[in-house]
């Protein structure tokens, strides 16, 4: 037995201190194969102190070897040195055999920096390089399908079946494809590659998506069994919850809905999203006390999210809390840029707790947005009935019977002014 082969079973065994004596032993009498081979395994292992000074000491003895200085590079990568990296991958030089490599690994390391400009270039060298390379191929596909740009990944991933992979580097590609297409609203493409991903691929995030695609085709059925499924193997999966929520609601299944939204927010009791998901729900059970308990903390959690905000100010409305209406939005007018739907609830408000003048004026900010929206218009007709305004109602009465010309109860309104 080798001492590299010593030094691999005794680590295996735990054995550290006499893996050690034979890593010593090693460097000094196997011969240069076995070293490198003994260098990939150690990588392999996450031993990467011991493989790069296997490597340094075969690159003593072979200063033109360039494939050491990649494989120098990753290690250094790998620990965050990557100014030490870049000093390896310069000294490739166009002409060298592991120029190839070096471009991969040269993109490896600006992707972690996030310089995807550059990590572009490298990659496109490289497919020019080597165009039919299974590697680059997959590189390229690897790194679209990370900064978003499905249709330029779909590609490379293609161009890997081509070439007989069906899977590459532990990565299942029909699942790639099938994420691909379901990033780029494709959803029957990516369904039918979800459902073709190898069992020992199957990953809660490839379930999870197969579960949102069905979903999104509208097959609830499929979707609502995908998703329980997963949940039942992997019930920390939080982003799981909210999506069996939303397919057993379109089935109207409410109260199994607001079971697993609740499940979801044991798992993830900040999610603020989830809240406002549970409150809808519970609209259709009737519960306005609990369906306050779960806007309030979505409010909480995401003070700033508007959607949010203003799904609890309809509930107040709703419940014609007006003063607590007034006290959530009133501050929201004082921003630069400040949503037509804001000033609308607050116009509501303020009318109900007989604040007319400001009323009035959010009525105003309100309507250029609703000009043509019959039920802001019927709204305002009201607004201006009840404080006397008859010069503003007429004409505001005539546009909405122009858009709602069937409302008998405002044509007798019409009539009645008109008349008078």
């Amino acid at each position: 037995m080798t001492y590299s082969e010593q030094m691999l079973d005794q680590l295996q065994a735990g054995q550290l201190e006499a893996a050690q004596s034979s890593f010593r032993q090693a460097l000094a009498k196997d011969d240069d194969e076995l070293l490198f081979s003994l260098g990939e395994e150690l990588y392999g292992l996450g031993f990467l102190q011991q493989a790069q000074r296997v490597y340094l000491t075969l690159l003593e003895r072979y200063p033109a070897e360039d494939e050491l200085r990649t494989n120098l590079a990753t290690i250094a990568i790998d620990e965050g040195h990557n100014d030490e990296a870049l000093s390896y991958l310069a000294q490739v030089k166009p002409d060298s055999p592991a120029y190839l490599e070096s471009l991969l690994v040269a993109a490896d390391l600006y992707q972690t920096e996030e310089e995807f400009e550059v990590t572009e270039q490298k990659l496109q060298e490289a497919y020019r390089i080597a165009p039919d390379e299974p590697a680059v191929e997959f590189a390229l596909g690897e790194f679209y399908f990370l900064i978003g740009h499905y249709d330029e990944a779909i590609r490379y991933y293609f161009e890997l079946i081509k070439h007989g992979y069906t899977d590459f580097a532990k990565v299942d590609i029909a699942g790639r494809l099938g994420m691909c297409y379901a990033q780029s609203g494709q959803f029957k493409q990516a369904l039918g590659y979800l459902q073709q991903v190898k069992p020992e691929y199957r990953t809660s995030d490839i379930r999870f998506q197969t579960g949102l695609t069905e979903l999104s085709l509208g097959q609830l059925d499929a979707a609502e069994k995908e998703l329980s499924e997963l949940i039942e193997d992997d019930d920390q999966y939080a982003s799981a919850y909210p999506a069996l929520a939303t397919a057993l609601t379109k089935q109207h299944k409410y109260q199994q809905a607001l079971k697993v939204a609740q499940e979801g927010l044991a798992v993830d009791q900040y999610n603020e999203q989830l809240y406002a998901q549970a409150a809808a729900i519970v609209s259709h059970l009737g519960n306005a006390k609990l369906m306050k308990k779960y806007l309030t903390k979505a409010h909480e959690l995401d003070p700033d999210n508007l959607t949010i905000t203003l799904q609890y100010s309809n509930f107040l409305l709703h419940q014609h809390d007006d003063k607590e209406n007034i006290a959530l939005l009133a501050p929201l007018t004082e921003e630069d840029e400040v949503d037509p739907q804001v000033y609308w609830n607050l116009a509501r408000s303020y009318q109900r707790t007989e604040d007319f003048a400001q009323a009035g004026k959010d009525y105003q900010a309100a309507a250029p947005a609703y000009a043509d929206n019959p039920t802001f218009l019927k709204e305002l007709v009201g607004y201006y009935q009840e404080t006397g305004q008859r010069d503003h109602l007429l004409p505001t009465l005539c546009h909405y019977l122009e858009l709602e010309p069937t409302d008998a109860e405002m044509q007798d309104l019409l009539a009645e002014y008109e008349e008078y």
